[in-house]
């Protein structure tokens, strides 16, 4: 997804994404950001962890992890459920990732590919 009018990466490819919500696991907000970004559900079951990223950001008090899961299925038609922050909608090969793909995101996806599981990033 092509994200657009967030603040964040604008122009740049991501993964589905967000943040918890107040009690939910990141099982369970992965599968609420995949319905409410893609329009599919996911069977929690279904869902494979491939890799945690810390973030290190410049702006101090903004760090963040971010847990990265593979779906191999789901249910419904992936769309743009969010064209005010999205406007673009794309699958790519792993190794031809767009130019434009958010760094910590690429590096994430490449680790996976070589089976590094844990990493981090500093942007500061």
């Amino acid at each position: 997804m092509r994200r657009c009018g967030t603040g964040f990466a604008n122009g740049s490819f991501s993964t589905i994404a967000g943040h918890l919500d107040g009690g939910e696991t990141v099982v369970a907000a992965a599968v609420r950001e995949a319905r409410e970004e893609a329009g599919v559900e996911l069977d929690p079951g279904d869902l494979e962890p491939i890799g945690v990223m810390h973030r290190n950001t410049v702006e101090p008090g903004h760090e963040r992890v971010d847990f990265f899961f593979v779906a191999r299925r789901w249910r419904g038609d992936p769309t743009n459920c969010k064209p005010a922050k999205c406007d673009a909608v794309g699958w790519f090969p792993l190794e031809r990732l767009p130019q434009s793909t958010i760094g910590y995101v690429a590096k994430a996806l490449a680790n996976w590919r070589r089976g590094v599981w844990l990493d981090s990033i500093d942007f500061g």
